[in-house]
């Protein structure tokens, strides 16, 4: 078992990484309240009976990103009242980032803010959006456009819960793993690149869970403590590599396209980008496209949208800043940079290459 300290004063957590600890290992409300476990429909479909097992109560509130919406959070609120959880009650998060970050919104504002507990169920959820305290929902507009920065007490990673989580799910926490390692450690990376296709499979990622998903965590609890609330240097927006275009073209594909798969397709054309200012070799471009290949992951952007259509979901995103397009851009594996000057002639231009461009073997 592993642990990692988020260091953030009275606001400090543990991030305990292990397998089959999700019972064993999740400690009682110090509160003495009542507990809410909240799932999605897929994850309360195949966790909630061991839950129920112990009087837990559980709710349901959907299907995933589709539902990611403030009605949808609100019933999340609704069922902590029907449950009587007042001020020592807590709600835990039992599934993806969406489920994560619906119950950390939902924690913040019922009662004016109880505590919560994560308890990831996905590769992408375990090293990313459970830790670090961002909840939101989406709107119609874009990605993540309403929320709160809302720490949770704990998050308990159980690597076992990826034994039921398909390739697909599997590859886009990847994209997140493969994000940290180009943004903050090299020698991360080149340990990625030495399992290769060993990513894309779970059976063959197992016996590396936990070593990868602690080092993930270990990175961003840095960056977090660095800067919690993406205010102070600037640092927390360095993990939106990839998310700019990405974010975009998930919400253009109304989810067809993963967040994972976006972010993977994000980082391509981030780094078509800094070619293009003379920041990022080709080398390292086909190092980053050849990993992003062997987790499973896409590398080409879908032909049948419109730039001007990714260029006005793009002007909403949340990290722009003075009506400037916001693009985190890498200098060399292990370090990445914010830059905000790059006119819409310039993104066309790193569109249009992609387009024209593949990356086929």
């Amino acid at each position: 078992m592993s642990l990692v300290k988020v260091e953030l004063g009275a606001r400090s957590y543990d991030i305990v990484i292990g397998n089959r600890i999700a019972l064993s290992h999740l400690p009682e409300n110090a509160r003495g309240g009542k507990r809410l476990f909240v799932f999605d429909d897929k994850t309360y479909e195949l966790y909630a009976g061991a839950f129920a097992e112990r009087n837990e109560f559980c709710f349901s509130f959907g299907r995933g990103e589709a539902d990611k919406r403030f009605d949808k959070m609100i019933t999340i609120c609704q069922a902590a009242i029907a449950n009587h959880l007042d001020r020592s009650g807590e709600l835990v998060a039992v599934g993806g980032g969406v489920t994560g970050d619906m119950t950390g919104f939902a924690a913040a504002i019922y009662l004016r803010g109880i505590n919560f507990i994560q308890m990831p169920t996905t590769l992408l959820a375990m090293v990313d959006s459970s830790v670090g305290g961002k909840t939101a929902v989406d709107l119609p507009e874009g990605k993540n456009l309403v929320g709160v920065f809302h720490q949770p007490d704990l998050v308990l990673i159980d690597t076992e819960f990826l034994r039921t989580l398909p390739e697909k799910e599997l590859h886009c926490g990847v994209a997140e793993v493969v994000k940290m390692a180009i943004g903050f450690d090299e020698v991360f990376f080149k340990r990625l690149e030495e399992m290769g296709g060993k990513l894309s499979k779970v059976e063959s990622f197992m016996p590396d869970a936990e070593d990868i998903i602690r080092r993930s965590c270990e990175l961003k609890a840095d960056v977090v403590r660095r800067d919690e609330t993406e205010t102070v240097s600037g640092v927390r927006e360095l993990l939106n590599f990839g998310h700019t275009f990405g974010h975009a073209m998930e919400t253009l594909s109304d989810f067809s396209l993963s967040h994972g798969e976006g972010v993977a397709i994000g980082m391509v054309l981030a780094g078509r980008a800094a070619m293009m200012r003379n920041m990022w070799g080709e080398a390292e471009q086909m190092r980053m496209i050849k990993l992003l290949k062997a987790a499973g992951l896409p590398v080409d952007v879908p032909k049948t949208m419109d730039f001007k259509d990714i260029l006005e979901v793009m002007r909403r995103d949340k990290k722009n800043r003075g009506g400037k397009i916001t693009l985190i851009l890498p200098r060399r594996i292990g370090e990445l940079t914010v830059v905000r000057d790059f006119s819409d002639q310039e993104l066309e231009q790193v569109w249009q290459s992609a387009v024209q461009g593949s990356y086929h073997d």
